[in-house]
């Protein structure tokens, strides 16, 4: 076993305390038989035998693991594809990227990593993608101070849905039309970094859209020594208006050290999180999670196999969204803020009691005699008060073995497992719909007296959340040949096989207006028959293959790196309801039922169908970087990138028949990235120039070859759309105590084409006049930076970032305005316990201005949509042991 000598306590605040740099280029396979690092001088061979990994070599050579931390190549989301880039990537200049937790690693790629340093200035419990709001080219917008009640972003422009984001080299996107929820997301206690490609994936990627980049998070290696980290937060919203704001969160990590001597170690995480949503008076957030991993290490030279497990459980309520037009009201004066941050109170009577005569078993009213619920505005109906729960969970393995000199093979594999739903309020109606039982043209017919007054007259109160069921399966396997000291290639395998069953089983309302169980799938109500009625019914499977291959050579001073992605995807698609219109409506009958008179009354009904698409395409990408000096360099990348329609929008379309409208295609990107890069020992900086052509973008529009040519709003490309945009930051630490951050982005869009919305009463076309306008729902531009500085047992932090306004639709008639939140960390180490580790007191103060501001929205073609008002002022203090 490697023993690592760690000469830079953790409790440093800055790696320039560790600073190390290199003065010489070293690769894998070099024999230079010394490297010289401002000043010490080793015998540091890049390959000892066979293929020692930076941090063994590091840690046998006396240097820490800290320093290695700083100066390994980051971690890219494979195990594959992190060998791969950490063996290939030409160390110049300084060895130590990282600058205050933020690196800028040397690759071909636009990259920026965010580690612990960073991640844990941050509020504990934050979600992840509130962080990496301070890399240049993102735009995040909280729901909620605390990060649970989910956001949306975009990157350089384009959504999370085209946004690829793993875990351990897994896809966190869903699997049917690639959302990402936000506040589903892993602790940060128990991350190493977080590695964002802003517009390129890796050759090995398991996704099915990520036009837009990759947010690749690593979960942290156990330590080699036992040890106890744990932190108690509390907070408070501190906006005036808000109400139920109390935040309540305990986390708790235990490592087992190497209990075998021979490199066995685990580590085990808890976290549970309580608190109210700020704007609204009924909310509530219930989150527990659990995360824990065990380790091998595999012989001296890097190898290991690892399994991890992760499960989360988030019970909330809808934090509520608004028109955009109510929104930007505060804005024009029509109201007060502290009106805007109450306005759900006066949405619904809170609390409430339904009417015993309108609930499941309450008795009922008189016989003969109709009793109706309101699903508008009885009791219950407020939609604060509609839940939102999940529960995710999955199982990684990662491992790497060297096989000989020259040969390495990485293996992750994984399984995920998600069980959410949402949904509000309806009224159930007691009789029959044509003589059936089922869900029809919105209702949901029982055929048998639910309240027990007799008759079959009613409507009686229930919910009908929609359910999702998810098993996916994933495996990713790389086999890497270091062909010559300067060359190495490699293959990779990549599966993603997810099964989407989704169904909307109903439930019955409680006497105070909730839902009597928030997972109506675990005890639904049954009609006449002893049937469920769902109000959906379907079942996709969205599956990869894919192959792809990736060379790196070095020529001089030149890197270069070049790819081949190969994916076919196939979506499969059972709906097992009626579809009623074009817009994806349907009618779903109880099973068992005697459907003809239904379906001769009905016969621009479509029938229970299946169908299939197969998409494949040939993704190329080539890259380089130039090593000018020790520390000055450039590189330029060309990626092409791939979304394929998701299975959701495609359901949609299930009423046209396939040889009566235009299928959609999937969209594409040619992104091209060109930039220089400064690295020494306390400054990092880069400034990368980017172009995106994308094509055949997707929504739901008007179709004028759909129904043989008489046009039909579907799921549809629209055409083409030219990105373009700088990206740049600078780290400096002027001091071993002192670190300044500076980012900034400019975002540009040009829309290629109108858009045709339908014909007139003569059957001449009409069409929306978006060509030559830029597209919705991204800031034009946005900059921030951070400041943090030490002195005596204090660390005291201040970050900021301004976003520009955002068009609301892509006609370019209103804005979103232009926002700026500044937040506040201060950190007071108590005391420095045996172990290393320290006491803390942290406080974190977000958005201390208080600044009112639209939350995300995704964009439209000509609507308003919806949109929630940004995160308030919130304060939080945290008792923090162990980091």
């Amino acid at each position: 076993m490697v023993r690592r000598t760690n000469i830079c306590s953790k409790s440093v605040t800055y790696p320039a305390k560790c600073h190390i740099s290199a003065k010489k280029v070293l690769r894998k396979g070099a024999s230079r038989p010394a490297a010289f690092f401002d000043g010490l001088v080793f015998t540091f061979p890049i390959r000892m035998i066979a293929k020692m990994k930076l941090r063994y070599l590091l840690a046998a050579s006396g240097i820490s693991v800290a320093a290695m931390a700083v100066a390994a190549p980051a971690a890219a989301q494979s195990t594959g594809s992190t060998d791969f880039e950490e063996n290939t990537i030409i160390v110049t200049g300084a060895v130590n990227r990282n600058v205050g937790g933020v690196q800028i690693p040397e690759t071909p790629r636009a990259k920026q990593v965010l580690d612990e340093e960073i991640i844990r200035r941050q509020r504990p419990g934050q979600s992840l993608n509130d962080i990496v709001n301070l890399v240049p080219g993102v735009s995040f917008q909280n729901n909620d101070p605390w990060g649970s009640s989910g956001g949306g972003f975009t990157i350089r422009g384009f959504g999370a849905d085209r946004v690829s984001q793993t875990l351990d080299g897994i896809p966190l996107n869903d699997s049917g039309n690639y959302a990402l929820y936000t506040n589903q997301q892993v602790d940060t206690e128990v991350l190493s970094q977080i590695n964002v490609n802003l517009g390129t994936t890796d050759v090995d990627s398991p996704t099915a859209s990520a036009a837009g980049g990759t947010i690749n998070i690593r979960t942290r290696e156990p330590s080699d020594f036992a040890a106890v980290t744990a932190t108690a937060s509390y907070g408070q919203v501190l906006a005036s208006g808000s109400t139920n704001t109390d935040y309540y969160r305990g986390f708790a990590m235990v490592d087992t050290g190497d209990i075998t001597g021979h490199g066995t170690k685990m580590f085990g995480a808890i976290s549970y999180t309580n608190y109210g949503v700020p704007y609204n008076p009924y909310g509530e957030i219930d989150k527990t999670q659990i995360n824990a991993r065990i380790w091998q290490d595999i012989g001296s030279n890097g190898d290991f196999i690892s399994l991890t497990g992760h499960f989360n459980e988030n019970v909330n309520n809808f934090a509520g969204s608004e028109s955009l037009n109510t929104l930007l009201g505060y804005y024009d004066g029509d109201f007060t803020r502290e009106e805007r941050f109450s306005v759900y109170e006066g949405s619904g009577e809170y609390p409430c009691t339904v009417d015993s005569s309108v609930m499941v078993g309450g008795g009922g009213g008189t016989n003969g005699e109709s009793d109706r619920y309101s699903d508008r505005n009885d009791c219950g109906a407020a939609f604060y008060r509609r839940f939102n729960p999940s529960r995710t969970g999955n199982l990684r393995f990662n491992s790497l073995f060297t096989l000989t000199d020259a040969l390495t093979f990485a293996l992750d594999a994984s399984y995920q497992y998600v069980k959410a739903n949402g949904g509000g309020p309806d009224d159930l109606r007691e009789g029959f719909f044509d003589g059936l039982t089922g869900a029809f043209n919105g209702g949901y017919y029982f055929g048998r007296d639910l309240n027990g007054d007799g008759d079959l007259l009613d409507r009686v109160a229930g919910n009908d959340p929609s359910q999702t069921r998810t098993n996916r399966y994933g495996l990713v396997a790389n086999l890497i040949w270091d062909i010559a000291a300067d060359h190495t290639v490699r293959a990779a395998y990549t599966l993603d096989h997810a099964r989407h069953r989704q169904t909307g089983e109903i439930t019955t309302m409680l006497a105070n207006g909730e839902i009597s169980d928030i997972y109506a799938i675990d005890s639904p109500l049954l009609d006449v028959y002893g049937n469920e009625v769902n109000k959906r019914d379907r079942l996709s499977y969205a599956i990869l293959n894919q192959v792809s291959a990736e060379y790196a050579g070095q020529f001089g001073d030149l890197n270069v790196v070049a790819g081949l992605r190969v994916p076919f995807f196939t979506r499969e698609l059972n709906q097992y309801c009626y579809t009623t219109s074009d817009n994806g409506f349907v009618d779903c009958p109880a099973p068992g039922q005697d459907l003809t008179a239904y379906e001769a009354a009905n016969p621009d009904y479509v029938p229970p169908i299946s169908r299939e698409y197969n998409y494949d395409k040939l993704l190329p990408s080539l890259g380089f970087t130039y090593n000018f000096t020790g520390a000055f360099s450039a590189f330029g990348n060309y990626n092409m990138g791939l979304s394929v329609p998701g299975t959701d929008p495609l359901y949609d379309s299930l009423y046209i028949p396939e040889d009566q409208r235009a299928r959609p295609v999937p969209e594409t990107t040619d992104s091209f990235d060109a930039g220089f890069r400064y690295t020494n020992g306390r400054v990092q900086a880069q400034i990368a120039g980017w172009f995106t052509r994308y094509e055949n973008r997707l929504a739901s529009a008007f179709d004028p070859t759909a129904r043989n040519g008489e046009g039909a709003v579907v799921f549809r490309n629209l055409g083409r759309v030219d990105k373009y945009g700088v990206d740049a930051s600078v780290s400096y630490a002027p001091t071993d105590n002192t670190l300044l951050y500076v980012f900034g982005s400019l975002n540009e869009s040009e829309i290629a084409d109108d858009v045709q919305t339908g014909f007139d009463d003569d059957g001449v076309a009409e069409f929306l006049a978006v060509g030559g306008n830029s597209e919705s729902g991204t800031p034009s531009y946005s900059f921030g930076g951070r400041a943090q500085a030490a002195f005596g047992g204090f660390e005291v932090g201040l970050q900021a970032k301004h976003t520009g306004p955002r068009w609301i639709n892509d006609l370019n008639t209103d804005k979103a305005p232009s926002y700026t939140l500044v937040d506040f960390d201060l950190r007071y180490n108590i005391a420095e316990l045996s172990n290393g580790t320290t006491a803390a007191i942290q406080v974190n103060i977000t958005n201390i201005f208080d600044e009112y501001y639209v939350g995300f929205f995704g964009g439209s073609l000509d609507g308003f949509g919806f949109a929630q008002i940004g995160a308030p002022r919130a304060g939080s203090v945290s008792l923090i042991l162990g980091f």
